[in-house]
C-alpha cells in the first residue's frame, strides 16, 4: 500500500504568498534589510501586472500608437506614408516577447537578492506556516511572519447571458487572434477605455456603456467630458449613465440591450468586454478559515499594513483600495519592513493614476469636487494644452492641466492632466502635492521652454491670477 508523499519543510524568516509589484518588490526589499526570505508564486512572477495588464496594454498601445501616427498623422508632419496596415499577429508577438524580457528582469531580481522563490499556490495553514501546493509535490514552510500578496481577477456582473462565449474579460482581451469589427465595452473606467481606445484606433466599431454619470467615475469631471469628447471623435458611441439589461443572439454574434434615460437601445456586435474594475483574489488561502478579517472581499488591515492577526501582513489587491501596482510595491516596501521590525506607515495623500489613451490623462490628489465635499475652500485654474507651444509643435494639442490649490495658504492639493504625456507629466505634480508644495513655489520654478511640463509652471501661475499663456 503506497503512502502520500512527506512535504518538504522548509523555513525562512519571511514568506511572501504572490509574486506580482507588490509581492516581489516585497520580498527584494525585506531581502536588503538581511532577511532569509521565501517567494510563492501559483503563476508567473510579475503578477497581473507585467504578465495581462500594465505592461501587455502598453506594448499593444505602442503598436497602435505608432499606426495612428503613421495612418494619419504624419501627413501633417510632412511625411508621406503609404499602405499604412497594422500587423496584428506581429503587435502580440511583440507583446509577448516585451513580457518575457521584464519577467525574466524580475526573475534575476530574486537571484540577486537570494530569495527562494516556490512555484505552486500558497495557503495559510497557521499564522506562522504556508503550505505550498505544486504538481511535484507540497512544501511547509515556517516562518514567523507572512505578507500576503494574491493580488485580483478581472470582476464580473450578473447580467443575463453574461456566460455566453464571446462575453469576454481583460484578459481574454489581451489574447484576441484578430481586432474584433465591433465591441461593446461595459465599464468606463481605465481598463475599458484603453481597450476601447485600443480597437476602436484599428477601426472596430465601439460602444461603451457606464452606470455612473460620467466616464472615469473616480476622476474630474472637466476630464472625463474632455476624454468623452474625444473618444466620440473618433466614433466610439459613449452612454453614461446607462446600464447593460442583457446580452443575447445578434446577427452579428450578441445583441446588448442598454437602458438610459434616453430609453431602450440594442446594440448588435461581435464581442462583449466586460471590464468593471478588478476584485481581490482570496480563493484557496484559508483567510476566513484563520480568522482573518475581511471587508467588501478584501482583507482589512491597519496603515502600517499588517491585518487582525499579529505578524501577518497583506498587501496590494488584496486589500482593496487603489488597486494600482505602484500602489502595491510602496505597500510591498511598507510591509517589508514593518514585518522585520521597522515603524512605517503608508500615506495615499498624493497617488497618481494614469490612463494610457490618446491623448492621455492622470491625476494626483483631490480633485475640485472632492475638496469641496471636504469642505475646503479652494482655486481652481486651468491650462489649455493648445497654449503650450511644445503641444502645438509635436500636433498635439487637445486637454489641459487643472489645478486646486487651498485657497488661503496656495497649497496644491491636487491636479488633472488631459493631454500628451500626462502620465510622465504627473510625476512634477505627485512630488508638489506630496511635499505641499505651494502654487507660488512651483509657477517660481523655471521650467525648460518648450517643454510640455511648462503647462504646470503656468497652470500654477494661472492659480495666482497672473498666468501669461494659458
Amino acid at each position: 500500500m503506497s503512502s502520500s508523499p512527506v512535504p518538504r519543510q522548509l523555513s525562512a524568516d519571511l514568506v511572501v504568498i504572490g509574486g506580482g509589484p507588490g509581492g516581489y518588490v516585497a520580498a527584494a526589499r525585506a531581502a536588503q534589510l538581511g532577511a532569509r526570505v521565501a517567494l510563492v508564486e501559483a503563476r508567473e512572477l510579475g503578477g497581473t501586472c507585467l504578465n495581462r495588464g500594465c505592461i501587455p496594454t502598453k506594448s499593444l498601445l505602442r503598436s497602435v500608437e505608432a499606426y495612428e501616427l503613421a495612418r494619419s498623422g504624419a501627413r501633417e508632419l510632412g511625411v508621406l506614408v503609404e499602405g499604412v496596415a497594422l500587423d496584428w499577429p506581429k503587435a502580440l508577438q511583440r507583446k509577448e516577447k516585451v513580457v518575457k524580457q521584464l519577467r525574466a528582469g524580475v526573475e534575476m531580481i530574486m537571484r540577486t537578492h537570494s530569495v527562494q522563490v516556490l512555484a505552486g499556490k500558497g495557503s495559510l495553514l497557521g499564522p506562522t506556516r504556508v503550505r505550498v501546493e505544486a504538481p511535484d509535490g507540497e512544501t511547509l514552510l515556517e516562518a514567523p511572519r507572512i505578507i500576503i500578496a494574491t493580488g485580483s481577477v478581472p470582476a464580473r456582473v450578473p447580467i443575463p447571458g453574461a456566460d455566453r462565449p464571446g462575453v469576454i474579460d481583460s484578459d481574454q482581451a489581451l489574447e484576441l487572434d484578430a481586432v474584433p469589427a465591433s465591441l461593446v465595452v461595459i465599464g468606463g473606467g481605465a481598463i475599458g477605455l484603453e481597450f476601447a481606445y485600443l480597437f476602436a484606433t484599428l477601426g472596430c466599431q465601439v460602444t461603451i456603456v457606464e452606470m455612473l454619470p460620467h466616464l472615469l467615475p473616480a476622476e474630474d469631471e472637466e476630464v472625463a467630458a474632455e476624454l468623452t469628447r474625444i473618444l466620440r471623435k473618433r466614433g466610439v458611441a459613449v452612454h453614461a449613465p446607462a446600464q447593460v439589461q442583457s446580452i443575447s443572439d445578434g446577427p452579428a454574434g450578441h445583441r446588448v440591450t442598454i437602458t438610459s434615460e434616453a430609453g431602450e437601445k440594442r446594440v448588435d456586435c461581435d464581442l462583449v468586454l466586460q471590464a468593471v474594475g478588478r476584485t481581490p483574489y482570496l480563493e484557496g488561502l484559508g483567510a476566513q478559515e484563520l480568522g482573518l478579517e475581511i471587508s467588501r472581499r478584501a482583507l482589512v488591515v491597519n496603515e502600517r499594513m499588517e491585518t487582525s492577526i499579529p505578524g501577518l501582513y497583506a498587501i496590494g489587491d488584496a486589500v482593496g483600495g487603489m488597486l494600482l501596482a505602484h500602489v502595491a510595491s510602496a505597500e510591498g516596501k511598507v510591509a517589508a519592513a514593518n514585518a522585520l521590525g521597522g515603524r512605517e506607515t503608508m500615506c495615499y495623500d498624493a497617488v497618481p493614476a494614469c490612463l494610457y489613451t490618446s491623448p492621455e490623462a492622470a491625476s494626483v490628489g483631490l480633485t475640485e469636487a472632492a475638496a469641496t465635499d471636504r469642505g475646503l475652500a479652494c482655486r481652481v485654474a486651468r491650462t489649455n494644452f493648445r497654449a503650450i507651444g511644445k503641444a502645438v509643435a509635436l500636433g498635439e494639442r487637445d486637454g489641459f492641466v487643472k489645478m486646486v490649490a487651498e485657497a488661503g495658504s496656495g497649497r496644491l492639493l491636487g491636479v488633472q492632466i488631459i493631454g500628451p504625456h500626462a502620465t510622465d507629466l504627473v510625476a512634477e505634480a505627485a512630488l508638489a502635492v506630496a511635499t505641499g508644495t505651494t502654487a507660488a513655489t512651483l509657477a517660481g520654478i523655471i521650467h525648460a521652454h518648450p517643454t510640455l511640463a511648462e503647462s504646470l509652471m503656468e497652470c500654477a501661475a494661472g492659480v495666482l491670477g497672473r498666468a501669461v499663456h494659458g
